[in-house]
């Protein structure tokens, strides 16, 4: 996570048996091209987000094993010696595309592509699946959150609750990248910066001997716009009387209040009430309480009068659906003579046959609107003439086509590493933020439904499909 801090042992221990079988029969230095996709975007939404790139970057960076590492290796038994002292020396020397972080991405897509020998391609898979699905997880579930609150803001409250502090930071990291505007997370500002925000506790509260004295000593700490927890004994009859009244007395028009449990549609509306008769129309009203972009949509739908959401475990874990499925498959190697030769793995279950060969991956833009219309996967070596119309077919239903035309294609993947060397220019986290919006705003609506989306066209080229047909066929 830090740029000093190595991960390499953290891998699945396949991984360092293979390297040791490619090592000892001679396909060490035989040329790979892996693939990172995924199969389904999590919570039937229509599209995910991509996040993670930057700790993939710091990994390869960190890259290496060490006499302690070795030594472990050793101690099993199962690694011949030569293959122990080539991990001394190992360092990654290949090649990277992948898309930016903040791009909205889709289903059996390439989103990453590893180019190296064999046992550096193989070996770095457990991080950069780990990596990539987790923080393309969360950010994909906090920019749901985020479109549900129609421009109220979002703050990440979910540390406490997260599968760990590396799932707290990351997780924070990839929400603000989503949309969220800030998180409680102190580290996570620290170390990411990721807004930190906060109120206080119902301890605060319940440190001093009456909830007024409560709100007036923490308004006179922090006058510039303090935000007082209502809840602690009752919103309407105390809670919000006497933060008027700590507001009012310390002269304060900004501000904020917010409540965490109860009826939050109707409680915000009498409190919204209750504070415009006092004269506090600019004290904000902040609601929390196991949230997710339902119960905000519903809140919203039923009037509720709420200026900000803090949103924690549903957000942070995922919770309705935890698991993000990106997936590291081998596309094809290259012969001694340089020549790509595909691979295909074929399933009895379908969707798990992957695609083949060295890619690439266009973004198709209508020029009339600005709107994505469809990906296009294609050979890498393909040069497509985006001139002429162009007829697509619905992955799912062949005989759904749609013809597009006037559109601007934009290639999704950038050159990250080019043999072993960095080359790719990494974004500041506000960068790939208002990348995000900009990319998010470029869908249509009918793809960010929450419930029944539109299916998002990703096309195969002819000469792909072409490649992929012939690896089908069965070889007796």
């Amino acid at each position: 996570m830090r740029h000093d801090v190595n991960y390499t042992m953290l891998a699945d221990f396949y991984e360092l048996t293979m390297g040791n079988g490619y090592f000892q029969t001679g396909l060490k230095d035989r040329v790979c091209y892996f693939d990172v996709f995924f199969r389904n975007v999590p919570d039937g939404g229509g599209f995910a987000i991509a996040a993670g790139l930057e700790q993939v970057i710091q990994y390869i960076q960190n890259l290496r094993f060490d006499q302690e590492d070795v030594e472990y290796l050793r101690s099993k038994g199962l690694f011949g010696e030569d293959f122990l002292q080539f991990l001394l020396d190992f360092r990654f020397t290949g090649d990277i595309w992948a898309v930016p972080e903040g791009t909205p991405i889709f289903p059996r897509e390439p989103i990453l592509i590893v180019r190296a020998p064999a046992i550096q391609a193989q070996f770095i898979e457990t991080y950069l699946l780990l990596a990539l699905n987790h923080q393309s997880l969360i950010a994909t579930k906090s920019n749901r959150i985020v479109r549900a609150a129609e421009g109220r803001a979002v703050s990440e409250f979910g540390s406490r609750r997260a599968q760990g502090a590396e799932g707290a930071l990351l997780g924070a990291r990839a929400s603000y990248i989503a949309g969220a505007g800030g998180t409680a997370c102190a580290m996570a500002d620290q170390m990411f910066h990721t807004p930190a925000t906060g109120t206080m506790a119902h301890s605060w509260v319940q440190m001093f001997p009456d909830e007024y004295t409560a709100f007036r000593t923490y308004c006179q700490v922090y006058p510039e716009a303090p935000t007082l927890l209502v809840d602690t004994y009752s919103v309407l009859k105390s809670g919000v009387p006497n933060a008027i009244r700590a507001f009012r007395e310390g002269g304060l028009t900004r501000g904020a209040i917010r409540i965490d449990s109860g009826d939050l549609a109707y409680l915000s509306r009498q409190a919204r009430k209750m504070l415009d008769e006092a004269g506090l129309e600019g004290i904000k009203i902040i609601a929390s309480n196991s949230l997710d972009e339902y119960l905000i949509r519903d809140l919203i739908t039923q009037g509720a009068r709420i200026d900000g959401f803090g949103v924690g475990e549903r957000l942070i874990t995922s919770k309705s659906e935890p698991v993000f499925g990106g997936v590291y498959k081998l596309a094809a190697i290259e012969d001694e003579q340089g020549r790509i030769i595909p691979k295909i793995k074929i399933s009895e279950n379908p969707a798990k046959v992957t695609l083949p060969h060295f890619k690439k991956v266009y973004r198709l833009f209508e020029n009339a609107t600005g709107k994505a219309m469809a990906d296009y996967v294609c050979l890498y070596q393909e040069q497509p003439d985006f001139s002429q119309p162009l007829e697509l077919f619905d992955p799912d239903a062949t005989w759904k086509r749609k013809t597009v035309r006037d559109f601007t294609p934009v290639p999704l993947l950038c050159p990250i590493f080019q043999g072993g060397r960095l080359v790719y220019q990494q974004p500041s986290i506000q960068e790939i933020r208002a990348y995000c919006v900009r990319q998010v705003d470029s869908l249509w609506d009918e793809v960010k439904r929450f419930e029944n989306p539109h299916n998002y066209y990703v096309d195969l080229s002819q000469a792909l499909w072409d490649v992929r047909d012939q690896l089908l066929i069965p070889r007796r």
